[in-house]
């Protein structure tokens, strides 16, 4: 995301103060420089009296900059100046290349610096390079860099890469989370599908808060009959979509209004953020971090062809879900679409919602009492996304009703049984029942009847926040032993994450907070935890009797 993160080096010069001697840099002339400057509109070219407007203004927001120690205020900002240039058009390029960023640099301050580091944090191509390698300069020159500096340079982590769908395919929702240096955002673009797949808005908040917002989602959006699904992504499928979001919006919006850049940087004081044209910058350059997709973008369709409806490349089997006659549209954008019981409130942004197996059979009868007792089943259950894995080997009757399974499940791994859950079959979703979901009451359904033979596979997702998705695979069925009492554990890996921890990203914070004793959050991160020293949290432990003996009181 950095100057240094890209790759570009530090690059000496043999008299970096002369360059700002005077009041504004001279540029030289080069392949690229038109015959006579009156062929340029950019400030440098077309008078100082602008250009010295608009640096004042930078270096205003440079001074800002100064006071701010998270990095992301820094992109922001970075982002903000970058899409009023690209609202401007091709020369807004030129603009900045020739004549803000060497200004800057000729200004020689910490507020410069400041500025040009955040626009080289996401700017592309030669204005990148072109403002980080002033910003390196000024560097060499004795400036000291602003606090967030060094973070803005650590690598970029990125996960959790979903897409939410509604059950017609009219809107989708891509989600993942980002993660530097112990702080995570998460990241969703709403998708209209009905306007050729293009990006309606970009939500960006603080990836701990997404298990809060994802409960309020599923609790308006099943109050409203709205069913939503979800989809895991490899991280080039999710860059593929996201992008081919943003190109379609970007495609919309085109010759709206030119926005001169002078007026953008005043912002918009009713605005608490920064505006789609600056988030979706923002975007693009976290999307950059990602493995590049092997598949080119797709075509935007015209307004005579018929590809309206989901994105190109999309199998509408696998996004259209069945949905009861009559149910309402889901919210799109903070705007809410037409419903039968009034509009649904988009929460500021959610987690990932438990997938789908899509029900493609009747589910098998319940065994009778006439062919004896039921067989026992050894289930691996392993936690989706943990390196080392985490995992419980468990021996349960093949008879176990899946909502004492789900009581085991949580026995085994600790948790409290203060959320939701769903198990996914591919005979339908059991849980507590719930018509507007398709959740099929998980009291009267047995395991060996959604999962019958050896090998088979069921999902477990507890927490829709956190979303800790369970595999669980029946790995032997065997005679039961009558000195034996079932259920028990029989083997394990690793401890359990503490609940509300933020899911998977959120535990890998947790871990690298805990390993370091200076990091500023490793107090707060102890008091949570209740423990008064890293060492006493133990994520490599498992114990065996301390599952059973918590499985023992399941009654």
């Amino acid at each position: 995301m950095s100057p240094t993160s890209r790759g570009r080096g530090s690059r000496r010069r043999t008299s970096s103060r002369d360059a700002r001697s005077g009041s504004r840099p001279t540029v030289p002339p080069t392949s690229d420089t038109p015959d006579t400057l009156d062929a340029c509109d950019c400030p440098q070219c077309s008078g100082g009296d602008e250009l010295d407007l608009v640096i004042d203004g930078l270096l205003a927001s440079g001074e800002l900059l100064l006071t701010v120690d998270d990095p992301m205020e820094a992109e922001a900002l970075g982002a903000t100046l970058l899409s009023a240039g690209d609202l401007i058009g091709e020369e807004a390029e030129e603009a900045f290349v020739r004549g803000l960023v060497p200004a800057l640099e000729t200004a020689g301050t910490a507020e410069a610096l400041a500025t040009l580091l955040a626009i080289g944090s996401v700017a592309p191509g030669r204005l990148g390079t072109a403002a980080g390698d002033a910003a390196d300069r000024l560097v060499e020159d004795g400036i000291v860099r602003p606090v967030w500096a060094d973070e803005l340079e650590a690598p970029v982590t990125a996960g959790d890469f979903q897409r939410l769908n509604d059950d017609q395919g009219e809107a989708s929702m891509l989600v993942c989370s980002f993660h530097r240096a112990g702080r995570g955002h998460a990241v969703i673009i709403n998708v209209d599908h009905n306007d050729c797949g293009a990006a309606v808005d970009i939500l960006v908040l603080d990836a701990d808060k997404l298990s809060e917002a994802v409960e309020m989602l599923h609790t308006v959006a099943s109050a409203d009959g709205i069913r939503i699904r979800a989809e895991s992504l490899s991280p080039e499928e999710f860059r593929w979509q996201a992008e081919n979001a943003l190109a379609a919006r970007a495609v919309h919006d085109a010759g709206d209004v030119a926005l001169n850049l002078a007026e953008f940087l005043d912002g918009d004081d009713d605005n608490d953020g920064p505006a789609y044209p600056a988030l979706a910058m923002l975007l693009r350059a976290r999307l950059a971090t990602l493995p590049e997709p092997s598949r080119p973008p797709a075509p935007h369709p015209t307004d005579d062809e018929d590809g309206l409806g989901l994105d190109p490349g999309i199998d509408p089997g696998l996004t259209l879900l069945e949905r009861r006659a009559g149910g309402a549209g889901l919210v799109r954008g903070g705007r809410p679409l037409p419903t039968s019981g009034g509009p649904v409130l988009i929460p500021d942004g959610f987690a990932l919602a438990p997938p789908s197996i899509a029900p493609s059979v009747a589910l098998p009868a319940k065994r009778k009492k006439a062919a004896g007792p039921a067989p026992i089943y050894q289930i691996k259950v392993g936690l989706r996304g943990t390196k080392p894995p985490i995992w419980r080997r468990l021996e349960v009757p093949a008879d176990i009703r899946l909502e004492r399974l789900h009581n085991v499940i949580q026995a085994a791994f600790g948790w409290y049984d203060s959320h939701l859950h769903v198990f996914e079959t591919r005979y339908g979703s059991f849980g507590r029942p719930d018509a507007e979901l398709d959740y099929r009451a998980e009291a009267a359904v047995t395991l060996e009847q959604v999962a019958p033979t050896s090998n088979d596979r069921i999902l477990y997702t507890y927490d829709f926040g956190d979303s800790w998705e369970h595999d669980v695979l029946v790995e032997k069925v065997f005679s039961p032993d009558p000195a034996v009492r079932y259920p028990r554990c029989t083997g394990g890996r690793r401890a359990a994450p503490p609940e509300d921890c933020g899911g998977i990203w959120g535990y890998v914070e947790l871990l690298q907070v805990l390993k370091n004793p200076d990091h500023p959050e490793y107090d707060e991160k102890l008091e949570w935890l209740g423990v008064d020293n890293a060492i006493d949290f133990a994520p490599e432990r498992f114990d065996a009797a301390a599952v059973n003996q918590a499985l023992s009181a399941i009654h």
